[in-house]
């Protein structure tokens, strides 16, 4: 029996445990990403892109993304003083974040310096810094939708762009006209209404002169807007005209606080360093944006872009959680040998690979069409069906590929000092947010029938990619065979909505060139019979050499 005191104390020795993956390069260290970088027209930005992979890479920038979840935002009706604020505070850590994505452009980028590739460029900056920290990306992204809407309203253009397209990130609660940079939120769904927001009950009275650019006061409601700290919100309400679309500040033009009274944060599930607020106007000024009627119309260009940034993100989720379980089966051994090098794992890893690689990939061929659908018809097509389809599936893969990264890692996964919580709770929420999975196989419905050319691009470039796979050909012929009748759409719309975004996906990575990556994907989700589960890739591919090219 021992005396020692140290010895006793002595129980274990940590072994077989990892480093935090952190201060790595998101961008040089993601092969495909630089590939669909290259590919899709932002090779120009190589260097900036780099720089930027190192900076959301930096153990700095991941303390971040943990601090601005760990401490929720706190709501204050009031200041001391008894006067009304509603004001929504963040831990500083919040506006790291958003500072740093308005330094860089991901709220503008493409308006300010327009050219090919800046959509492309653009994305791939909000992917890197949306693997860092999702909430945050709420704010930007309405600010970047914003611009196309505002646009329709010349007056306000003018006024409010300058500020919109500003680099400089100013937090505070004060009139829009005091600051050097604002961002733009968003409120269209009412408690009766949801989706259907031709329900709305919100009404707007002119104040003088109606019309278009004109001052409206709004009375009514917002269950959800979002997010509540911004400098301005597009709104829909009832006009005298009908659904309106509006832009209504936070403070009014004469320096005095707007009747937009927050009554409370939405306590969510996921995306919590993000404020969502529920609000009453009371006479809240706003200037309508277009003409009276012409709300949803006006407000679209915006929710298509809103619905784009869910793609990137939701495909940004997966490449996190990918490259968090890559990390812990290199450096976890289990039964003898490293988790890595054990046949069944490397099938689900290179499977969990896969989905992330294909969701990329097909949200930076959107970014591609947003870049040149001004000037280009078959562009212009292929976005409005490809956004609805895209936002569907993508959207939709993420919850259980992120639960499948968890099983992976095991008990610490569940651990709320990992990131694998976050990620997961975050899942969900893009498939919601900006129209959920029934809303989106309708807009392809009403796609399909109201635009036939969007079918007829879609269609063109799915077939550019035939005669390269025979999974892949026999699933188009299938497909292409089903839409010649879309009388049971509705009933069949998910099916259909599917089958369209994995043949997408199948296209754009078979017209990459990579056989071994395209023929894999064939083989797991379009082959008959295909397993459901990740994990189940057949017979014939190098799985370890695919895990390789995914790693950090």
């Amino acid at each position: 029996m021992t005396n020692n005191t140290h010895d006793l104390s002595q129980t274990h020795q940590v072994t077989n445990q990892l480093h935090p993956l952190e201060n790595n390069n998101l961008f040089t260290q993601d092969t495909a990403l630089q590939e669909a970088i290259k590919r899709e027209g932002g090779h120009w930005a190589h260097q900036a892109l780099s720089d930027f992979g190192a900076l959301t890479g930096s153990s700095e920038n991941i303390e971040w993304g943990h601090l601005a979840n760990q401490f929720k935002p706190t709501f204050k009706t009031h200041d001391r003083f008894g006067h009304r604020v509603d004001q929504a505070n963040f831990h500083p850590s919040y506006h790291q974040l958003m500072n740093q994505a308005i330094q860089h452009g991901l709220h503008a980028s493409p308006w300010t310096n327009p050219g090919t590739g800046a959509h492309v460029a653009r994305a791939a900056k909000t992917y890197m810094q949306s693997q860092v920290e999702a909430g945050h990306g709420c704010p930007i992204t309405m600010t970047f939708a914003c611009t196309p809407t505002l646009l329709k309203q010349a007056n306000v253009a003018k006024e409010w762009l300058p500020l919109v397209h500003s680099t400089q990130y100013d937090s505070e609660n004060k009139p829009y006209f005091e600051k050097a940079g604002v961002t733009i939120g968003m409120g269209m769904t009412e408690k009766q209404g949801g989706s259907d927001v031709r329900a709305n009950t919100t009404r707007a009275h002119p104040v003088g002169q109606p019309g278009a650019g004109e001052l409206y006061e709004l009375i009514g409601h917002k269950w959800f807007l979002s997010a509540p700290m911004c400098d301005a919100f597009l709104v829909l309400a009832q006009a005298p005209g009908g659904l309106s679309c509006f832009l209504l500040p936070r403070w009014r033009p004469d320096g005095s606080k707007n009747a937009m009274h927050i009554q409370q944060l939405k306590d969510k599930m996921g995306n919590v360093s993000n404020a969502s607020s529920e609000v009453e106007f009371r006479g809240a000024l706003a200037w309508l944006i277009g003409d009276e009627g012409r709300g949803v119309a006006n407000i679209l260009e915006m929710v298509a872009l809103t619905r784009f940034d869910c793609m990137v993100g939701s495909s940004a989720g997966m490449r996190q959680a990918v490259s968090q379980v890559i990390h812990h089966c290199q450096h976890r051994s289990v039964f003898g040998k490293p988790l890595i090098q054990q046949p069944l794992m490397q099938n689900v890893l290179a499977d969990l690979a896969l989905e992330s690689e294909a969701a990329m990939s097909l949200s930076f061929r959107m970014a591609k069409a947003l870049d040149h659908m001004a000037n280009d018809e078959h562009e212009a097509m292929i976005m409005r069906l490809g956004t609805a389809i895209g936002k569907y599936w993508i959207c939709k893969r993420t919850p259980p590929h992120a639960y499948e990264a968890m099983e992976c890692i095991g008990g610490s996964a569940v651990m709320e000092d990992c990131i694998m919580p976050r990620l997961y709770r975050e899942a969900p929420i893009n498939a919601i947010w900006e129209g959920s999975g029934n809303v989106q196989c309708l807009d392809v419905l009403r796609a399909i029938t109201k635009t036939p050319k969007s079918l007829e691009a879609l269609s063109a470039e799915l077939h550019a990619a035939e005669g390269r796979n025979p999974d892949y050909d026999k699933r188009l012929s299938c497909i292409s065979q089903a839409l010649k009748s879309v009388d049971d759409f509705e009933q069949q719309g998910r099916w259909l909505v599917e089958n369209l975004a994995l043949l997408f996906q199948g296209s754009v990575l078979i017209q990459a060139g990579n056989e071994t990556v395209s023929d894999m994907f064939c083989a797991t989700r379009l082959r008959d019979n295909n397993a459901q589960m990740f994990g189940a890739i057949p017979k014939g591919f190098n799985l370890a050499q695919y895990i390789q090219r995914a790693a950090l």
